[in-house]
């Protein structure tokens, strides 16, 4: 009888219990006013309903596990018809015994039970209760399933996109670490300044990273706080300039977005180059979107041009597939010794909840 335990596995059992209620009274007002007797209607439906649950509840969580999903159409055709027969005497003694002996009022011409007529008409009844509640159950086990699979989609999305971000570039802090130190062997006075930008760094990717969302300013604050560390490395080999929309400062966007294109800048706009400019600008698009520009000299090196973007970039075209589908756009320019990247995101939420 473990089948009887899975009756309110997926819908609580105050959810059957409401059901049938409901499908009671209907019956009842229905066919009290179709005879114009309540009580004997009431009576009637009492004695059918109780079979109804029986036959339906035994058929949706005995019978057709046992044998439809097994592949046992044969005997659940004979075990279900064997039932209907069953069911059609059980019903036709219990209304005469207990209800009324004019056992078929419905009938035209005065049609007796126990005839091929009356089976058909009852048998038909008990399929088309079992085919409302089948139908009803399995678009509910439908539905279930449905949003399990979606959370657990998102679960792995949000797994996905937390691995993305733990992805930024581990060796900067090795780098920046082994500059500190050579720094604090000079006994050089940028060395403190070195530390607390550090600090402010891995503060933000340590913390603030993991939120889901961040505003624009605290963004550009943790590329300004980059690009100053990346100064003190390199000294006067680096210029920046930094615009921004200022109605776009508390506009929230994922964190670590725009990381590895400011990355890339260093990485390859230093290669072979006494001097980098990077000019980065964030505003606002005709159509309500933001627009992220950044661009750096740099030298191209054919043997290393089809690996110019590197896991970085990579890594970012994942995310924003991730958190935007196909709704962003990312252009990707090197020409004339200037190499362009222009990310266009939207400014709402996010497709999916990737809340914590």
């Amino acid at each position: 009888m473990k089948w009887i335990n899975n009756i309110g596995k997926n819908i609580p059992l105050h959810y059957h219990l409401y059901f049938w209620i409901t499908y009671f009274s209907i019956n009842v007002i229905r066919w009290g006013s179709y005879f114009g007797d309540y009580f004997y209607s009431f009576k009637s439906n009492l004695v059918e309903f109780s079979l109804h649950i029986i036959l339906a509840y035994f058929t949706l969580y005995y019978l057709l596990p046992k044998y439809i999903i097994s592949g046992k159409y044969k005997i659940f055709i004979l075990f279900f018809s064997s039932l209907l027969v069953l069911v059609y005497f059980i019903r036709t003694g219990l209304n005469y015994l207990l209800v009324s002996h004019n056992i078929w009022p419905e009938a035209l011409n005065n049609q007796k039970a126990y005839t091929i007529n009356h089976f058909i008409a009852v048998t038909f009844g008990e399929i088309y209760v079992i085919a409302l509640v089948s139908g009803i159950k399995l678009t509910t086990d439908w539905l279930i399933e449905k949003t399990r699979l979606e959370k657990l989609k998102k679960e792995k999305l949000k797994t996905e996109l937390q691995l993305l971000k733990s992805q930024i570039r581990p060796h900067f802090f090795f780098n920046t670490l082994n500059n500190l130190y050579a720094l604090t062997l000079e006994k050089s006075d940028m060395a403190p300044e070195l530390v607390l930008k550090l600090s402010d760094v891995m503060e933000f990717v340590i913390y603030d990273s993991k939120k889901n969302q961040i505003s624009l300013g605290e963004e550009i604050k943790y590329i300004n706080n980059y690009i100053a560390i990346e100064k003190i490395r390199f000294k006067n080999r680096v210029s920046e300039h930094i615009t921004y929309d200022k109605s776009l400062i508390n506009t929230q966007i994922p964190p670590l977005l725009f990381l590895a294109f400011v990355e890339n800048s260093f990485k390859h706009g230093l290669v072979n180059q006494e001097k980098i400019n990077i000019v980065i600008n964030f505003n606002k698009t005709e159509d309500n979107r933001l627009l992220f520009k950044i661009s750096n000299n740099y030298i191209l090196q054919e043997k290393n041009h089809n690996k110019k973007h590197g896991m970085g970039i990579n890594n970012i075209k994942r995310r924003l597939t991730l958190l935007y589908q196909n709704n962003f756009e990312l252009n990707i320019n090197p020409s004339n010794n200037i190499f362009t990247v222009e990310l266009i995101i939207p400014l709402q939420d996010l497709p999916y909840d990737t809340k914590n």
